[in-house]
């Protein structure tokens, strides 16, 4: 795969992380009725969309750091809660393990020393 296309996996799998986490935190399995504060962790999420829509390495490099900790809640949420809320806590895993792949070979394909570099097929 080519840098664009990891960065495609990186915007949709953020974009769907929004959505989600929205939805899952005022809708669908609130912590409490009609929603909670907890809605909030979306927002270090808004902050680096406009970034990795422009296709920006170094917003790239932090988001791979930052979905770890939506995949921590991930898989918390999978393994304690119950019902609807432990299910959309897996899908929530599985987006936050395509946002982590797609930011982290995105920043490695377009590595300035990979971008100098002759390639191997030039010869």
């Amino acid at each position: 795969m080519n840098a664009r296309r990891w960065n495609l996996l990186t915007a949709g799998s953020l974009i769907a992380l929004i959505l989600l986490g929205l939805a899952w935190e005022l809708w669908l399995a609130p912590l409490r009725p009609g929603g909670s504060w907890l809605v909030l962790k979306i927002l270090p999420l808004l902050g680096s969309l406009f970034g990795i829509l422009r296709g920006r390495r170094y917003t790239h490099q932090w988001m791979s750091l930052l979905s770890l900790a939506y995949f921590t809640e991930g898989i918390v949420r999978a393994t304690s809660d119950s019902g609807l809320s432990a299910q959309i806590a897996v899908v929530y895993t599985v987006l936050s393990v395509l946002l982590f792949l797609g930011s982290t070979f995105y920043s490695k394909y377009t590595a300035p020393s990979r971008l100098a570099a002759p390639s191997p097929d030039a010869q």
